[in-house]
């Protein structure tokens, strides 16, 4: 029976029981004293009385157990999602109203998960206003500074000014693609729509993308893996979240140095590493680099803004990834993400 699994109850039972026997053998003990002969009727009496009070005890205990396993179910479908889900506490005593600060704690988590959800939204809603916002007026500005660059042939001194421009209009391009997409996730507005995807195209892809900046910056980028891992997953997130770590990368690596990407899977996990042989992150650094728009004090680059790992890391979140580094100075750094394998792939 489900509530003898209780100590407490088992023992309350059995204290009772104790307690019966002993009053029953002190009672049979003193009629044989005063009369030299047990009593039948006695007997009977105690087990009658007896077993009343342990049925009665029995149906109480049943009934209360009956009651927190009805609050568990209310509790477990809240926790599921079921934002409804509330403990009937109507009746009165200390039980209920246990029930009923646990159904206010219930309102109050809705609440402050409404008012975070309407941030989200504000939020997400705000950046995505200024993000179109301002993609006129960088276009604008990209068009004037090419025709700006076209008439400097002849004027070093404009022309180096018109690339810098440029360089400094890439950024703040890359910095509202960046928030936007990071914001979308964080709202929950972007669907991952995952399917079946082959490991080795999608790094293989990666390495065209950055081919042309590693040859010129005489960098190697090394693929290392099988032809036949899968993963579920959304291509196109999944593909811009190792495109921000390997350019993370690039970004700390030097003239002659190299970046490999390796895919293997295990048992119940598929794992790609991303390691490099660059300048390394600083300890102080190391448990900071995924916060957004975190600048290292020791860092010396400069092109970079902050924004892709955090994004990297949220888009493997998002698929139930998780993602560790390690880094030593001057000797390089190593990426780790795992992936579980459904049951079912």
């Amino acid at each position: 029976m489900k509530i003898f699994a209780n100590k407490d109850i088992k023992q309350f039972f059995l204290s009772i029981a104790v307690v019966m026997v002993i009053f029953l053998l002190i009672s049979e003990l003193s009629v044989y004293v005063l009369y030299k002969e047990l009593s039948l009727p006695l007997l009977l009496l105690f087990l009658l009385m007896t077993g009343s009070v342990l049925v009665i005890c029995f149906w109480y205990f049943n009934r209360q157990h009956g009651i927190m396993e009805s609050a568990v179910t209310q509790i477990d479908s809240f926790l599921a999602g079921d934002t409804d889900a509330r403990i009937d506490c109507d009746s009165e005593g200390e039980l209920y109203r246990l029930f009923h600060s646990v159904n206010t704690l219930a309102a109050v988590l809705n609440a402050h998960a409404a008012n975070e959800n309407r941030e989200k939204e504000f939020l997400k809603n705000t950046i995505s206003d200024i993000s179109h916002q301002l993609k006129t007026p960088l276009a604008a500005l990209n068009i004037y500074n090419g025709l700006l660059q076209g008439e400097a042939e002849e004027l070093p001194t404009i022309k180096e000014f018109a690339t810098l421009s440029e360089r400094e209009l890439d950024r703040i391009e890359m910095l509202v693609q960046n928030l936007l997409k990071i914001t979308k996730l964080d709202a929950g507005s972007i669907v991952i729509e995952k399917a079946v995807e082959n490991v080795s195209d999608m790094m293989n892809d990666i390495e065209l993308h950055f081919a042309y900046r590693a040859k010129q910056e005489q960098k190697e980028i090394v693929l290392s893996g099988s032809d036949s891992i899968s993963l579920l997953c959304d291509r196109d997130w999944m593909i811009e979240a190792i495109d921000n770590i390997v350019k993370n990368a690039l970004d700390h690596t030097h003239k002659g140095d190299s970046v490999h990407i390796e895919w293997r899977q295990f048992v119940s996990v598929v794992q790609i590493t991303i390691k490099d042989n660059g300048s390394g992150i600083h300890p102080e650094d190391l448990h900071h680099i995924f916060k957004r728009f975190y600048r290292s004090r020791f860092s010396k680059d400069t092109r970079g803004i902050g924004l892709g790992l955090p994004l990297a890391k949220a888009i493997i979140e998002a698929h139930n990834g998780t993602i560790e580094v390690d880094s030593e100075l001057g000797v390089g750094t190593t990426f780790v993400i795992n992936f579980l394998i459904p049951t079912k792939l």
